[in-house]
């Protein structure tokens, strides 16, 4: 079997409402979709994003001028086209937009391998377990009012899920656990609650607010530095009770090796898009296995819940409905686990319908 096109099409994804978080306010997404095709009929998918499409040329431009390296190549050696594909960003740098064309090729390639064999990934990749506890992401914004945060995450807890996510940053730190107060009351003290700053916090605000969120019961307090502050991080983690989740900004396995030699974080965050695909996914999962550290994933999550389901340490998907009309198939949810589904490759596949709609909206 061979490579003998690399298809990418750019779309934007429109959200019903505007959202905010200490990033920013979130409107839209852009969309580039990816569909390398075979000399057997055999089509892989993947898909790569930018927030409110701002630079998604850039992220298409770095895929094409990637492409070629897989034309004509079997789609199952994965780990040659990673190897050559890190070598060839050499002069441009080993994070940022370099990695995210590799993640988004990478992930076709490895959706290819599962449709070939006709096996789902997780059972290529090892094999863990076939369901993975989730947690509700998509919800409890800053942009919420208090009622409107215990409604929302009374509403989360009604549709099965045992554990939730909110976001930081309010104007003051009584402000945030005022807040977090409210959904806790909400929820009760059995269902699982983590708290997200969005990076919005120097180290001596995130020590004083992890402290005062302390009697919350946290399941963790995700990063509450910025991504690049990985010193001042082991720090505030050293400070606290409650565990620090971090990594979803991180890339490769050679940033998240830094982040397991300082114990940065309690529970990692590698994000598909930035980690460097299901390649590097995997070898991020096993080092932090090596380090006995927990894993869980950062959006993604048609396709994170294959990766999670290959490894023994994963304790959460993210679950982010933003996605989701992408596809011609759903998540299913028992019990507060999302299921890993048995369908080849990722499982999931493009509602081409949707896309052309997309296509002709822009």
């Amino acid at each position: 079997m061979q490579v003998t096109k690399v298809e990418t099409t750019p779309v934007i994804l429109q959200l019903p409402q505007l959202i905010s978080s200490a990033l920013g306010e979130i409107r839209c997404f852009g969309c580039v979709l990816v569909h390398v095709h075979t000399d057997e009929g055999i089509v892989g998918e993947n898909f790569v994003f930018t927030l409110n499409n701002v630079r998604t040329a850039v992220l298409r431009e770095m895929i094409d001028g990637l492409a070629p390296m897989i034309i004509g190549c079997d789609p199952e050696h994965t780990a040659a086209f990673w190897s050559k594909a890190w070598t060839g960003i050499n002069f441009l740098g080993h994070k940022g937009v370099s990695v995210v064309g590799i993640s988004a090729i990478d992930g076709a390639l490895w959706d290819i391998v599962g449709k070939a064999a006709n096996r789902p990934l997780y059972r290529l990749l090892g094999g863990a377990r076939d369901a993975v506890p989730a947690y509700h992401s998509g919800g409890l914004w800053l942009s919420r009012s208090t009622d409107e945060l215990a409604e929302e995450a009374g509403l989360f807890v009604s549709q099965g899920f045992r554990a939730i996510k909110m976001r930081l940053g309010s104007a003051t730190p009584r402000q945030d656990i005022e807040r977090v107060r409210v959904v806790r009351e909400a929820i009760g003290p059995d269902i699982k609650l983590m708290a997200d700053a969005n990076q919005g916090l120097t180290e001596n605000e995130a020590i004083r607010l992890g402290r005062m969120l302390e009697e919350f019961d946290l399941a963790w307090f995700e990063e509450p530095l910025p991504a690049w502050d990985v010193e001042g991080l082991a720090r505030v983690a050293a400070a606290l009770d409650t565990p620090i989740a971090s990594g979803e900004t991180e890339y490769t396995r050679y940033g998240f090796r830094r982040m397991l030699e300082l114990r940065s974080a309690d529970v990692l965050m590698p994000d598909l898009q930035r980690v460097g695909g299901v390649t590097e996914f995997m070898r991020v999962a096993h080092l932090a296995a090596a380090y006995d550290i927990p894993i869980s994933s950062h959006l993604f999550s048609e396709m994170s819940v294959q990766v999670l389901g290959a490894v023994s340490n994963a304790i959460y998907l993210e679950y982010m409905p933003w996605f989701s009309p992408l596809y011609n198939e759903g998540l299913e949810f028992r019990d507060g686990k999302a299921i890993v589904p048995e369908r080849p490759g990722w499982g999931f596949t493009f509602n081409a319908d949707y896309v052309k709609k997309l296509r002709e909206q822009s």
